[in-house]
């Protein structure tokens, strides 16, 4: 035979061979696919594997979404309430109480970012009423540097402060106390308590208590259990005198544009307050509980991140039942000229569909959840009768979320990825698949 006649015969053949191949992700390996996913009666076992990875897959992305939106909202809540209360920096006497206190308030003032300044007097003290006693912490402030404490003043839900400069004008003795202490001392507008400070007048006898009864002008909840229970408010004057502070304020609470770049305001109001004062902020004072919550987020996510890595695994042992289950058909397939890259190809798309759906099913559902969160809690508090989330224990009377769209979109990728990653070595195993021993025993 001629060199003509052997390149026309190879040419027909590489010709024969090329339309037998198939177009990557073509039509015929989705309805394959598809016919695997829909697994027969008797091929059942598999298809509840694929179904266990699924909902694996749908839980962890959820789980994921909604403990990374409940501990977002958790931190930036109470972020916003202790520094909506506390300030973001506290200037302090080294030498105990801070004389010469408005000179000081009024260089800080003039410091560029500095928004607000806030002398005040501050003292641990026991109150009772009704035979009933609480620890508080008494915070004396002026009416008018009360009422530019927003957190404070929009937060009055019995009494208001007008009452309170009422009462303070009158030369009577006003408190604004947390709703949850007075609520816990049986107390309410126009009743009275007692303060016992353990500082007192000195005699013969020794150090005896300062004792004196107050009324309550209004009462406050900020929805932080923790202040709502033990924060009181006074006159800063009727404070100065309370705590023996004649002239003097515990500290100046000093509040700035930027919070989160506090360290940069610190020279400047150090610089101001002068050489007696030392100026501590926000970071430094809740630095144990603030790393604690970050290092509590980070374990949740590494945690939960497993729940994803378990659905995974599913997705490889159950491409792997089916490979073997369908070996002789992988083996018609081959031998009728389908390629081993159209064989990868379907396997593929077998496990990456499950993958898919279910992160978009938990990428549905952890979304949903977080913005009815609340609604779902009061629910199951009427159907089960249990106090899910104490406010006495988790600080907060509501349960908090906020969304980060790029935290979502990072487990979104995550779960696409390891979902990905778990169908690469079955496939490949799927294409490898030697036709002549597959169908050697059928």
């Amino acid at each position: 035979m001629s060199e003509t006649a052997h390149t026309a015969d190879a040419n027909l053949e590489a010709d024969a061979r090329a339309s037998r191949r198939t177009v990557p992700f073509s039509a015929f390996e989705w309805f394959l696919a598809g016919r695997y996913l829909r697994a027969r009666r008797k091929e059942g076992f598999i298809s509840v594997i694929a179904f266990i990875s699924f909902i694996g897959i749908m839980l962890g992305v959820a789980t994921l979404i909604i403990v990374m939106a409940v501990m977002n909202g958790f931190r930036s809540e109470l972020i916003g309430r202790i520094l909506g209360l506390n300030g973001h920096m506290m200037v302090q006497s080294m030498t105990g109480a801070f004389p010469n206190y408005e000179a000081s308030a009024a260089r800080i003032r003039e410091v560029d970012g500095v928004v607000r300044v806030t002398p005040l007097v501050e003292g641990q003290v026991m109150v009772s009423a009704r035979q009933r006693a609480s620890g508080a912490l008494v915070r004396g402030l002026s009416t008018d540097n009360l009422q530019n404490f927003d957190i404070i003043s929009d937060n009055i839900i019995a009494g208001s402060l007008d009452t309170y400069r009422n009462v303070e004008t009158d030369g009577g003795s006003p408190l604004l106390v947390g709703a949850r202490l007075a609520e816990a001392l049986g107390v309410g507008v126009g009743d009275s308590l007692t303060l016992l400070a353990p500082r007192g007048a000195a005699t013969p006898f020794g150090t005896t208590p300062r004792v004196k009864s107050y009324l309550v002008a209004a009462t406050f909840q900020i929805g932080m259990s923790e202040y709502d229970s033990s924060f009181i408010f006074m006159p800063l004057a009727e404070a100065q005198g309370f705590f023996r502070q004649n002239g003097m304020v515990s500290g100046i609470e000093v509040m700035i544009e930027r919070p989160d770049q506090v360290k940069a305001f610190t020279p400047a109001v150090q610089a101001a307050a002068g050489d007696i004062a030392t100026v501590y902020d926000w970071q430094e004072i809740n630095a144990t509980f603030f790393n604690a919550l970050q290092i509590e987020r980070n374990v949740m996510f590494i945690i939960l991140t497993l729940i994803l890595l378990v659905a995974a695994l599913n997705i490889v042992s159950g491409l792997f039942m089916l490979v073997k289950d369908k070996g002789p058909d992988i083996a018609i397939l081959r031998s009728m000229g389908a390629t081993r890259g159209a064989v990868m190809r379907v396997f593929l798309i077998v496990g990456a569909a499950i993958g898919v759906l279910g992160t978009l099913a938990g990428f549905v559902i952890g979304i949903l959840f977080t913005e009815n969160i609340e609604s779902i809690r009061q629910a199951l508090i009427f159907l089960t009768g249990a106090q899910l989330f104490d406010p006495a224990i988790y600080f907060l009377s509501e349960l908090p979320a906020e969304v980060d769209m790029g935290e979502v979109i990072s487990v979104v990728i995550m779960s696409l990825t390891l979902s990905l990653l778990a169908t690469i070595y079955p496939s490949w195993r799927a294409a490898r698949l030697d036709p002549v021993e597959a169908l050697r025993y059928e």
